[in-house]
């Protein structure tokens, strides 16, 4: 695994710098403010719209703004100003109170009265059905108080918690093991590329890749976003020359292929998508995929896909076939996916001797000016945060037995956190154990005398801070110092949630969420609430459906299933992120984006990287960056747009 050809591409890409800079001033502040109040309405519209957000193009944009205005000043943004303005754009894109749009459809869903469970949802994540809040759609309302301030108040533990485990994890994992973490560079270089743009020939190729995408993004967008939202302020019905989020082929197909869902989703972002992902992983999805298209009308004739039936959509179809049979499968290839991590670690430490190791003494004597503070704090802020948790859900589910929250804040998360932050520094993996979490609540519903589903909203302390430690590498290798980083989360932080609150406010009021105004709410967000709710059934009294789409011979075979194509994987010398791929396409999310995904990753691999060589890995996600920024800059037009005019005829607040 360590010595994986495609893993090794990545690994030489960037160097640590000798040299370190805070990178923060009056430009970090107004960048801020910029990302909050410019950057964040238009990827909140565009979740709901098309179910992907403004991403990489919020902070392509405000990098680009940021230069070309310190351009005609006399003046330029260092490479550290630029990584703080990528990192607080990346940490606002996350907006808040996102979730609490989610929460407030999830209480008045049709899910959860199907599933009868409206009345045990906890009114401390949001109002009931009847409350005036939700009727009149508004958060600023008495009802709100208590979601707001449990979101103000786990956000805060969490800004403060990052700079704890994780932050301690790369001092062990980079510091003294001196892992390489190979995909750490792929992020840092696409956050550098225009802090070079000083030499004139790194410049031209850079600035040129961009451009092309992001010409390519504002055309495709005005297609697929702006015709739609215009057109929808003009007309009864938007004009969708492009249908969102994909062209439904179910029900023309279902007799040739029972139980499969198919279409295919016409997003062009899909294509630079896949020439970015590692090719195998792609590879892996599509063969998920096939498989899945081969067997499911071989168990809808055997009577094991019973739930199905002529007529279903895409939704329908997944979700049905998920509680007769891809659930069970999904949790024994989790369970295999989680063996194999355990496996790989511990034969990464016994490759770890071939390695350049530190001492211990590095631990407590970091590079000098990176910004480091002592180890004993981080350890004392995890522990600090994590009782936090403790604290905070023994409070809001009183019935539950607190010993598991000490379990998996003091023993689970760092045990996993560690694994992980191995793997990542040995072969850019991440590691998970599925189900520990739902395991456990099942378990103390079931021997603890537990009931009710109000633990499945509680903040618990289960957390994998293994990925954190690829984060503080981007940080090391931009030459940014920490000090920067942690006063940057200062100030973003109130921007972020005071931004997020208005403009969810602002766009909830302009139309009920979901509603065809946002026909990707519209369209998956009932699949995703009836597979939530499902799963949180299992804590109920009584046999919830839960356990009746639960079949152990299911489970069993998924493990064995992912086990055997691990071995036969590694037997035949091929890639390990086949396997991962394969897990992705096998009936577990929509499939319908992975054709285009599966084009961009040939066209990458066959043509791109045969014309411009191993350059083309850094050409593919500076492109894709530039689609995602056209894309973005057309979706806050048409945000824009719908705002104004829809605001004009009716009070917003």
């Amino acid at each position: 695994m360590y010595d994986d050809k495609e893993l090794k591409e990545y690994r030489d890409l960037l160097k640590p710098p000798d040299h370190f800079e805070e990178g923060f001033n009056w430009k970090t502040i107004v960048g801020a403010i910029f990302i909050g109040f410019l950057m964040m309405p238009g990827s909140m519209y565009l979740q709901l719209v098309i179910g992907t957000g403004i991403g990489p193009a919020a902070r392509w944009v405000t990098i680009i703004l940021f230069a070309e205005i310190a351009k005609r000043a006399y003046s330029d943004l260092k490479q550290q100003e630029i990584f703080l303005l990528y990192y607080m754009a990346g940490a606002a894109m996350a907006s808040p109170f996102q979730g609490l749009l989610w929460n407030q459809y999830l209480v008045q869903s049709d899910a959860a009265r199907m599933l009868g469970l409206t009345e045990f949802i906890p009114s401390w994540i949001a109002p009931q059905p009847e409350s005036i809040a939700i009727l009149e759609r508004t958060f600023f309302h008495q009802d709100w108080l208590i979601p707001i301030l449990l979101l103000v108040g786990s956000q805060v533990i969490q800004r403060i918690d990052q700079f704890g485990l994780g932050y301690a994890l790369f001092r062990i994992t980079s510091d003294v093991e001196k892992l390489p973490f190979p995909m750490a560079p792929v992020g840092a270089l696409g956050t550098i590329a225009l802090a070079e743009s000083r030499d004139e020939k790194i410049k031209s190729w850079k600035w040129r890749v961009f451009s092309i995408g992001g010409v390519i993004g504002l055309a495709f967008g005005a297609v697929y976003i702006l015709l739609p939202a215009v057109s929808g302020l003009i007309f009864t019905e938007p004009i969708r020359l492009i249908p969102i989020p994909w062209v439904e082929l179910t029900r023309h197909t279902e007799g040739i292929l029972p139980a499969v869902a198919t279409g295919i989703q016409l997003d062009l972002g899909l294509i630079f998508l896949g020439m970015v992902l590692p090719f195998w992983a792609v590879i892996g999805g599509l063969i998920g995929l096939l498989i899945t298209i081969i067997v499911n009308p071989m168990l809808y004739q055997n009577g094991i896909l019973h739930s199905w039936h002529q007529g279903m959509g895409t939704v329908e179809t997944i979700f049905a076939n998920n509680f007769d049979f891809y659930m069970s499968f999904g949790i024994g290839l989790g369970l295999s996916i989680g063996l194999i991590g355990l496996w790989q670690v511990i034969k990464s430490f016994k490759g770890s001797s071939n390695m350049e190791r530190g001492s211990l003494k590095d631990l407590f004597n970091p590079p000098p000016g990176r910004g480091d503070f002592d180890f004993r704090i981080a350890i004392a802020i995890y522990i600090f945060s994590t009782l936090s948790y403790v604290v905070l859900c023994t409070i809001l589910v009183p019935t539950f037995p607190w010993i598991f929250f000490l379990i998996y804040g003091f023993v689970y998360t760092p045990v996993i956190s560690y694994i992980t932050a191995r793997m990542e520094g040995i072969a850019g993996q991440f590691v998970s154990l599925p189900l520990v979490r739902e395991a456990s609540f099942i378990a103390g519903a079931k021997y603890f005398g537990y009931q009710g589903i109000e633990i499945w909203y509680a903040p618990i302390p289960i957390h994998n801070y293994g990925e954190a430690t690829v984060n503080f590498r981007q940080i090391e290798l931009t030459g940014t110092s920490l000090r920067g980083v942690i006063k940057a989360e200062f100030i973003v932080f109130p921007v972020v949630m005071i931004a997020s609150l208005l403009f969810s406010q602002f766009i909830w009021r302009l139309a009920p969420i979901p509603s065809s105004s946002y026909p990707y709410a519209q369209e998956l967000w009932h699949l995703q609430a009836l597979n939530t709710l499902l799963m949180q059934s299992s804590t109920m009294e009584g046999n919830s459906l839960f356990y009746q789409a639960l079949n152990g011979n299911v489970v069993f075979s998924g493990m064995g299933f992912g086990v055997i194509t691990y071995a036969i994987l590694t037997f035949f010398g091929l890639p390990i992120l086949l396997i991962y791929g394969i897990v992705r396409g096998l009936g577990q999310s929509t499939p319908h984006g992975l054709i285009l995904e599966v084009l961009g990753a040939l066209l990458g691999r066959f043509f791109f990287l045969k014309r411009y060589g191993k350059q083309w890995r850094q050409y593919a996600p500076v492109l894709l960056a530039g689609f995602s920024c056209g894309m973005g800059l057309t979706g806050m037009f048409a945000m824009g747009l719908t705002l104004i005019l829809k605001s004009l005829g009716s009070t917003a607040f």
